[in-house]
């Protein structure tokens, strides 16, 4: 694994094979101040995005997506509960369904009994995964959830959640 930065503050961890990158933003910026009374620019914020191809295939707002899928068992309900349109939801949906080896959520459709989603085991796997990753970001990213991440994710989307090749 080769680590590069731009001096843009952005490093990006090759894996190898020049197509999965992980993309981590960092600042080198130490507060005088406790956290609490920090002014906007002095807070320090990580953030975690995984790429398949040009294509966001992880981030911290799918994974909250994700998350909320969980707890509300829909993704109109998660959407609602995230200030966001169905249409952007579900689009974030299709994205990851299309980045991994396997779909992430799993949906069936409303009727009388009901319908929603939930995330499948790998969908359930690849957000501990990275949740984990997170936490560990202090760390290394030479890591088993990276690891396992990197194993999971596709080199490219499939032009289709049902293509299955």
């Amino acid at each position: 694994m080769r680590e590069a930065t731009d001096g843009d503050g952005v490093k990006r961890f090759d894996l190898g094979d020049h197509r999965s990158v992980l993309v981590v933003a960092e600042t080198s910026c130490k507060a005088a101040l406790p956290p609490g009374n920090l002014p906007p620019m002095q807070r320090l914020k990580l953030k975690i995005q995984l790429y398949c191809g040009d294509e966001i295939a992880m981030g911290p707002g799918k994974a909250d997506l994700l998350d909320a899928i969980v707890r509300e068992g829909s993704i109109s309900a998660a959407a609602r509960t995230m200030d966001m349109s169905y249409r952007r939801a579900w689009l974030l949906v299709d994205a990851m369904n299309r980045c991994w080896r396997e779909p992430l959520v799993e949906t069936s459709p409303g009727s009388a009994k009901g319908g929603g989603a939930r995330l499948t085991a790998l969908g359930a796997a690849i957000l501990s995964h990275y949740r984990a990753l997170q936490a560990k970001l202090q760390g290394t990213s030479d890591c088993a959830d990276y690891k396992a991440l990197a194993d999971a994710m596709l080199v490219e989307p499939k032009i289709s959640q049902k293509d299955n090749a």
